[in-house]
């Protein structure tokens, strides 16, 4: 089969295409044929090696010290299940599916091998039936950022009429973040460059401040909740527009994936609460592109790479 591989940390063309030996499924996986994948800040991350002296070392011993102990990265897809070992009991084959592979990796490929139930722990690695109404793509930008909005806008325990503001409302997280906040009833304030307004706008904010011309700390407004979805602010910083009891959450802080945080993102998306925002599709091949244009920090939404499959045995 056809996959990304990195050998070793650095720039976008670490990241070489090749043929590698297509994965058997053991008897408690499922086997799934990937048709998108997503590409992701924290991809970038992994692949650069380039952390905050603080994160080195707890990066280098998830991840590998001297080059990528799994060859072949990305975090979340979605495809369909090719085959089934002996002991799977919640899907069957031709099951349409989205998911997260957590440690693992492995979802720049045409293949990978999952556990249905998770890699190491219940909620490393994360599997469901993707949303009907979603396209592969559509689904495959669901299980890492959407749930890690989902993390904050429940940790924020955002009320009905409360004021939230999401900073970087643009972006991966921030796109999921701002409809789940109006899901949950609040009044919300998004932050983005001029060009990207229209679509916070879009989304359901209330109200969208453009961070080139007006800085969000210095206004007379309060807010119950600021959630930074792009780690680019602190406390510090944006204290003075916090309520008195209000929070101030960042994505720079520790998260972790639920099993039913991914389904009940799968079941707003049927209701059609919430949507994925595309900016660009690549194809595998050119999965490196992919990466200098989110490295580029100037994305909408979301970057998906998609898998095209020859029919020829």
């Amino acid at each position: 089969m056809k996959a990304i591989v990195c050998t070793k940390y650095g720039p976008p063309e670490v990241l070489q295409i090749k043929e590698v030996e297509k994965p058997t499924p053991k008897d408690n996986e499922v086997l799934i044929k990937i048709h998108a994948s997503a590409v992701t800040v924290s991809d970038c991350i992994v692949r650069s090696g380039k952390v905050n002296i603080l994160l080195w070392i707890p990066m280098r011993i998830f991840v590998g010290f001297r080059r990528p102990r799994r060859s072949i990265l990305g975090l979340e897809l979605a495809g369909e299940i090719e085959k089934i070992g002996k002991d799977i009991k919640r899907f069957k084959k031709g099951d349409q599916v989205f998911a997260f592979t957590g440690r693992k990796f492995g979802t720049y490929a045409e293949y990978t091998c999952m556990r249905e139930d998770g890699l190491f722990m219940p909620d490393d690695g994360l599997v469901a039936i993707k949303p009907t109404n979603a396209s592969y793509e559509e689904a495959a930008s669901v299980p890492s950022r959407g749930t890690l909005a989902l993390y904050f806008i429940r940790k924020g325990n955002i009320q009905k009429g409360q004021k939230v503001l999401i900073y970087g409302a643009s972006g991966g997280v921030g796109t999921f973040a701002v409809q789940l906040a109006r899901y949950y009833g609040a009044e919300v304030t998004g932050v983005c460059s001029t060009t990207n307004l229209e679509l916070v706008k879009s989304l359901g904010a209330d109200q969208v401040i453009d961070y080139t011309k007006e800085d969000f700390t210095k206004s007379s407004q309060a807010y119950d909740v600021i959630f930074d979805a792009v780690g680019k602010t602190s406390l510090s910083r944006s204290k003075g527009a916090l309520k008195e009891k209000g929070f101030y959450l960042s994505v720079r802080s520790s998260t972790s994936e639920k099993a039913e945080n991914l389904l009940f993102l799968k079941e707003l998306i049927e209701a059609e609460k919430i949507r994925s925002i595309i900016d660009r599709c690549y194809p595998l091949e050119q999965t490196a592109e992919a990466h200098r244009y989110v490295e580029a920090g100037h994305k909408k939404g979301n970057v998906v790479i998609n898998v095209r499959h020859s029919n020829l045995l």
